[in-house]
């Protein structure tokens, strides 16, 4: 028992040495509990919400203005599809198998991002979450570029990359409109006042009622703060939102020329715990899609395992002969 302890006492040891050391862990390196279990929640939660966040967006390409918005939105929807696997990848080397991650969503046990569970009403919409949303995502995972945790980082690293070209795209159309018609720009403006607030909730409640920001934060998964993301992303987005000839729905936007940054008003936190336990305005559709969409694809996984089973059957075979 005394050795056993020793040892755990040395492996967290060295596991605080690396972590003060500013170098990465690896999935056969050993970790705390808290941390395999912080990081399966948190990449997890940031799967689901890659794949739940397909549908907004995905509902919109039927309908989009042309053939090229058509193929740009395509080709964003499948770039979503691919973070998920990224992302369930590197969650299932901390040792939790993804159909397990895929359960907990379908029951609801797991949560993902509180913005998808709002609608996306006009070809606008699709404009303000390229911009807003993934901007948000962008300003919360570039730092997660340099996460302690080494699947994860190394993963975001593409992540992110695709993701400056959605928040382009997302510009790009809001640009186009607020400089279109008088009814184009309303439009535009109408999707920047639905879209804007949920959008800073993105980056999770304020730091005085989170749970796991500063244990996320002294393993170095996170590096800053919910609070100092959503002010990054705030002092971003209003010289964009200038550019883009648009007004950010918030009175008490102004800059501070002591703190050097904007502020900004109070966000309803009520509301945002509301749509996090299931209340929000979509959270069941968006859900019902999902697991609709799992029962329809069970004849694809079934038939890839088939295939993976004969597979694994005939290399024996072919090397004995």
């Amino acid at each position: 028992m005394t050795d056993v302890a020793t040892d755990v006492g040395t492996e967290q040891e060295a596991f605080d040495a690396l972590i003060a050391a500013d170098q990465r862990v690896e999935p056969r390196d050993w970790m705390p509990d808290d941390y395999r279990k912080t990081l399966t929640r948190q990449i997890s939660q940031h799967a689901h919400s890659e794949i739940i966040g397909m549908q907004p967006e995905g509902n919109w390409i039927s309908r989009a203005p042309s053939l090229k918005r058509k193929a740009i939105l395509m080709a964003k929807v499948q770039d979503e599809a691919g973070h998920g696997l990224y992302l369930y990848s590197a969650a299932e080397t901390l040792g939790t198998p993804r159909h397990v991650l895929n359960e907990q969503l379908l029951n609801g046990r797991a949560k993902y991002s509180s913005i998808f569970n709002y609608p996306c009403r006009t070809w606008a919409d699709v404009g303000a979450v390229g911009w807003l949303v993934d901007g948000a995502a962008i300003a919360n995972q570039v730092p997660l570029c340099r996460c302690s945790y080494g699947p994860y980082g190394r993963a975001m690293v593409r992540v992110c990359k695709e993701e400056s070209f959605h928040q382009r795209q997302g510009w790009e159309i809001l640009y186009t409109l607020s400089h279109g018609t008088p009814e184009q720009k309303k439009m535009a403006q109408d999707a920047v006042d639905r879209m804007y607030a949920p959008a800073l909730m993105m980056f999770g409640p304020p730091d005085d009622q989170s749970s796991n920001s500063d244990k996320s934060m002294a393993w170095k998964i996170k590096r800053f703060s919910n609070d100092e993301l959503r002010q990054r992303f705030v002092d971003m987005i209003v010289p964009q939102a200038e550019a883009l000839g648009l007004t950010l729905p918030d009175p008490d936007l102004k800059w501070n020329e002591e703190r050097q940054h904007y502020d900004f008003g109070e966000l309803d936190w009520d509301e945002f715990w509301k749509v996090v336990k299931g209340g929000g305005p979509l959270n069941v559709q968006r859900l019902n899609r999902r697991i609709e969409a799992h029962r329809e694809g069970a004849w694809v996984r079934e038939a890839a395992a088939a295939y993976a089973a004969k597979h694994t059957e005939t290399v024996p075979n072919l090397i004995g002969a």
